[in-house]
């Protein structure tokens, strides 16, 4: 008898002439070039450097499309936007030392918003490894440990025999729930020599599920079967399992009011009858939610931004699907699914019977009535338009990429995505500088549809050389920048808590006479004709940019009341 486990794969006669007479002139960089686009990548983001070059090389022997950004950071950001948007890992090359290093703040945030990114960078040659001072070029002494902490997994090759195994375990660990960036790293000299190993054809790099455990399941469905006010946070991971047509019918079904959190934008409709929206930072919605008998989390840690700034304190049962262990039951007390939210959620679906409540949509109206009339108090008519005018003018089905900038605190609150995985921001690791970059990467994995960045002037200065790139690869991205001439929300923060502000303030270029040097469009536009400059930029091809000089104001918080 034959079991699964006994089955091997054998090569067939070609397969075994192609290994024994492997084409001349390869080096390791191709078996890099080879085992990626065995795995099923066709795009490559990153930067060349000295020791990568054997890498960058090999690039031009391939059929895989290499998209070069002008600093790494960004890179990193284009391919955490194309791992969001595709649901692909997204390779990621860079050089040794400097290169890498400048590659952190990014995977820093792919980490946060799980986004899958396989980071490959050279290292010094293999007698440097080990921690001694040889004084090569871009030395660190452990170059892999500035990673480990911010990576779900490194991965060191010393020998050109380990680069496919290596590969292959990088990309399975990237797209196994949750999903994140790691790290791989190949010596110069590994990368350079040549090489008689075969051609890499195939990959073989299935990402493990993470079912559910099916009698804490079965008592979830029990709790939520019985609860008289049941509620569900829909967060990120709803979005990244694909499972948003899964959670409407499980919303519907048990006539349970959603909200979505900031990174779960899209996971539920946003003008159906049982939508909460996203407003997390508006008491309204908390005490709502505190007041569930039964709290489903899917996908979500209730970390800072999704527990209104840790205040929330629920008095119900709280059941939480979360793919991520160190988020499970981290803020509070649980019945911890540890499982994708896909799995979870089907796995609810065959077990919850349905219920209905005459009232819950009532009470969604309700909140959303107080969260409105909360905001018209504070006469934010100027935010609230702007906001308006960018849904008109953006197309229903194109994504958006947010700077950390006041409208985008706005956007997190109020903007209707119109559908799940088309509005990603930075509010994983909340640095500056995505939203470019990002939107850049979006546009390379879909270049059908027109996308939208969105950034304050502080947080354009991260980006601004990739203008460059925009032009080069032709890219369909329209930039808003709305210049405040500073750190806007940061100069609110301050004058709000010491009474005035402190390294807020910016000299800043003229944006529009910068991007045209660039030989990009570029328009100075108002709040009066945002929509229409918009969308008539939107429907033009290839990039451009509209400057809005304007300073916003925050709503006021109420986890501070």
């Amino acid at each position: 008898m034959t079991h699964d486990h006994d089955l091997v794969l054998r090569p067939t006669p070609a397969q075994t002439a192609a290994a024994l007479n492997p084409p001349p002139g390869r080096t390791g960089g191709d078996l890099v070039v080879e085992t990626l686009a065995g795995l099923g990548a066709t795009t490559v983001f990153g930067l060349p450097g000295q020791h990568a070059l054997g890498v960058f090389d090999a690039l031009r022997r391939s059929d895989l499309r290499y998209i070069g950004l002008r600093v790494e950071n960004n890179a990193g950001f284009a391919a955490d936007a194309y791992g969001r948007v595709t649901g692909e890992a997204a390779p990621l090359l860079l050089s040794t030392g400097p290169g890498a290093l400048t590659s952190l703040a990014a995977l820093q945030e792919a980490a946060a918003a799980s986004a899958p990114v396989v980071a490959i960078s050279s290292q010094i040659p293999t007698r440097g490894l080990g921690g001694g001072r040889h004084g090569y070029l871009h030395e660190l002494p452990d170059q892999a440990a500035s990673f480990r902490g911010v990576v779900k997994s490194v991965h060191t090759v010393r020998a050109q025999s380990q680069i496919p195994s290596a590969l292959e375990a990088a990309w399975k660990s990237a797209l196994t729930a949750p999903h994140g960036p790691v790290w791989v790293e190949i010596p110069q000299d590994v990368l350079l020599a040549g090489t008689a190993i075969p051609v890499v054809t195939v990959g073989d790099a299935f990402p493990e599920e993470l079912p559910p455990r099916p009698e804490l399941t079965a008592l979830a469905a029990d709790l939520l079967s019985k609860a008289a006010r049941p509620a569900i946070i829909a967060g990120g991971g709803v979005v990244r399992a694909d499972a948003s047509g899964k959670l409407r019918k499980l919303a519907e079904r048990l006539d349970a009011p959603v909200v979505t959190t900031f990174g779960g934008k899209g996971a539920f409709p946003w003008t159906h009858p049982l939508s909460l929206q996203s407003w997390l930072e508006d008491r309204h919605t908390t005490d709502f939610l505190e007041d569930a008998d039964v709290l489903l989390v899917i996908g979500s840690g209730l970390g800072e931004l999704s527990s209104n700034y840790h205040t929330f304190r629920p008095r119900g049962r709280v059941v939480q699907i979360e793919a991520d262990l160190g988020k499970l039951e981290a803020n509070h007390p649980a019945l911890g699914i540890h499982a994708d939210a896909r799995l979870a959620i089907q796995a609810l679906l065959e077990t919850v019977p349905e219920r209905t409540d005459p009232t819950a949509a009532e009470r969604v109206r309700t909140v959303l009535t107080r969260v409105s009339e909360r905001l018209a108090s504070q006469k934010l008519a100027l935010e609230q338009g702007l906001l308006a005018s960018v849904r008109k003018a953006l197309p229903a089905g194109s994504p958006s990429f947010w700077d950390m900038t006041i409208l985008t605190y706005w956007a997190w609150s109020a903007f209707d995505p119109k559908g799940p995985n088309h509005m990603h921001s930075a509010q994983g690791a909340g640095g500056l500088g995505y939203g470019f970059p990002a939107a850049l990467g979006a546009a390379v994995a879909d270049p059908t549809r027109p996308v939208l960045a969105v950034s304050g002037d502080g947080g354009a200065l991260y980006s601004i050389a990739e203008l460059a790139t925009a032009k080069q690869y032709g890219l369909d991205v329209t930039w808003l920048i709305v210049d405040d001439g500073g750190y806007g929300i940061l100069r609110e923060y301050m004058t709000d808590a010491f009474g005035e502000a402190t390294a807020t303030e910016l000299t800043r270029p003229d944006f529009v006479a910068l991007a045209e040097s660039f030989a990009v469009p570029a328009l100075r536009t108002a709040p009066e004709t945002l929509e229409a400059d918009l969308r008539k930029a939107l429907a033009s091809p290839g990039p451009s940019v509209l400057v809005l000089p304007a300073v916003l104001r925050m709503f006021a918080p109420t986890h501070s009341g």
